[in-house]
């Protein structure tokens, strides 16, 4: 049950037999096999070579949720995808934000971007995201000009704020530990007005490859952002303690000012902190927290930045392996909707045979999961990681529960009812699971469930839940082929719908 637990903190979801290797090997050796995994076929190459750059799909993101799927399903990198999920959570970007010609490019770039840097170096990741199109059309620095003192324009500050809110810094000077450090009492701002505005001057003059002509191909797409003299802002650029002098060439300026943000001593504690909501609980101690801030911030070879050490410095922190944990009602998350979804895809081997992988926008709440990857409504993700739900035992105590913001009467209705359908004989477009070492099982409704515990919630529901599921479950007649599916059925649904589930610890 330990290597389950793991996995589900490490992994968008595991079998019985990846289960069976971790307890072999361990943690640690597997942390360093998946590491070693090669990266699978990229967004990007797949859409161009499954033909999806075709002049109907200008203007569309018809290939987009097709190719996220098929990663997320069937890579075999796991921890990869993993992590993916996570960055994708913290550095937002969304199609729903991008008006490019072709945004399924756009997002298929960004997403190789999280994939090429997940297991790399945080500076470098936010180098790349700073000049992708994708970044560039979502926060909408793309073009973005000087100022201007006849007209009185002045540059874009979207991506200057975001940069610094949400992907580097947050909005308060935080201890080594995560908490707000405070002065008298109060809390202090990590950047002011004038921040903001003397860094949107560095992000001034990047456009895509193909200049300003008005058909581009998904080729543009791909290729990093370059500059337009013009528009570049070439005066001194003032922010965070921080000045570029004026004349310095636009990637300089660039360098400097990503620089800057990436050694602000606010950096490990942020982004340690979400990484930790991401995978393992949404409540981390502070001494968690300052631990995994200390390897961001030096992976033991005077790196800062590791992302690799940071992810193993999170899933292998003692509170993250503790069973003791298992019992606090502080420690854990709600798994975000997708999350389950691809749970149960890797856990029963879903696939695709025709490789389309048309599972397609899951956004709904009502109908689908309330939550569907790079469609977040906003540059604060799906959900916010400070979210705490009103008037609820989560607030009174003091602690978050981020998914629990797309957490609605609705939303849960609609999950059920989805789960229920993609994983009966119907599918999902044609993704189906392989149930046939649980039709085996089916005839023992105790051990059928006992299977679907493990692989799924790591053994978590309880032999209260199990027993009230098992009465269930017995009044399935299992003497047809038919009736044992209907029972796998039944069992996987019920223990997906199980609090203990639903609630990761």
């Amino acid at each position: 049950m330990q290597a389950a637990r793991f996995l589900a903190q490490a992994t968008l979801g595991a079998d019985k037999a990846q289960i069976a290797s971790v307890q072999a090997g361990g943690y640690a050796d597997w942390l360093d096999d998946q590491f070693a995994v090669p990266r699978s076929q990229g967004h990007f190459d797949w859409l161009v070579a499954n033909g999806y750059g075709i002049e109907a799909n200008r203007n569309n993101a018809t290939g987009m949720d097709n190719t996220i799927w098929r990663k997320f399903i069937a890579s075999p990198d796991a921890l990869r995808q993993r992590m993916v999920l996570a960055l994708s959570e913290i550095c937002v970007v969304s199609v729903l934000g991008i008006d490019a010609q072709w945004r399924q490019f756009s997002v298929a770039n960004y997403l190789d971007i999280l994939e090429a840097n997940a297991f790399g170096n945080y500076r470098a990741l936010l180098g790349q995201l700073s000049t992708s199109p994708a970044m560039g059309y979502y926060l909408t620095f793309r073009g973005n000009a000087k100022a201007n003192p006849v007209t009185g324009s002045l540059p874009d500050e979207n991506y200057a704020r975001e940069i610094m809110q949400l992907f580097t810094l947050g909005l308060t000077v935080l201890n080594s530990d995560g908490t707000p450090r405070l002065t008298a009492g109060a809390t202090t701002d990590t950047y002011d007005q004038a921040d903001v505005s003397g860094l949107a001057r560095v992000f001034t003059g990047f456009v895509l490859v193909t200049g300003n002509t008005s058909q581009f191909p998904p080729e543009s797409q791909r290729d990093a952002m370059v500059q337009v003299a013009a528009r570049y802002e070439t005066g001194s650029k003032t922010f965070l303690g921080t000045t570029i002098p004026a004349n310095t060439e636009a990637f300089e300026s660039l360098r400097i000012a990503l620089d800057t943000l990436f050694n602000h001593p606010n950096l490990p504690p942020f982004v340690s902190r979400q990484l930790i909501q991401r995978l393992v609980t949404s409540n981390p101690s502070p001494a968690y927290v300052e631990r995994v801030s200390a390897v961001f911030g030096n992976n033991g070879a005077g790196v800062r930045g590791d992302l690799r050490e940071v992810l193993r410095a999170v899933l292998l922190d003692p509170e993250a392996r503790s069973d003791a944990n298992l019992s606090n009602p502080n420690f854990g998350k709600l798994r975000e909707p997708v999350v389950r979804f691809l749970n149960w895809a890797r856990a029963f081997g879903a696939t695709s045979p025709s490789n389309v992988w048309g599972i397609g926008d899951v956004s709904d709440p009502a109908t689908r999961l309330g939550q569907s990857p790079a469609r977040a409504s906003s540059v604060f993700n799906f959900f916010r990681p400070g979210y705490v739900p009103p008037n609820s035992p989560i607030a009174t105590q003091g602690l978050t529960g981020p998914e629990f913001q797309i957490t609605t009467e609705s939303s849960v209705a609609g999950y059920v009812n989805y789960m229920q359908r993609a994983i009966s004989g119907q599918g999902i477009g044609d993704v189906r699971a392989n149930y046939t070492a649980l039709q085996a099982l089916a005839g023992d409704s105790a051990a059928l469930l006992a299977e679907v515990n493990l692989v799924l919630a790591a053994g978590q529901v309880t032999a209260a839940t199990l027993t009230t599921l098992k009465t269930a479950l017995d009044t399935i007649a299992v003497a047809t082929p038919a009736g044992q599916l209907n029972r796998v059925y039944a069992a996987i649904t019920l223990v997906m719908a199980a609090p203990e589930y639903i609630a990761q610890k």
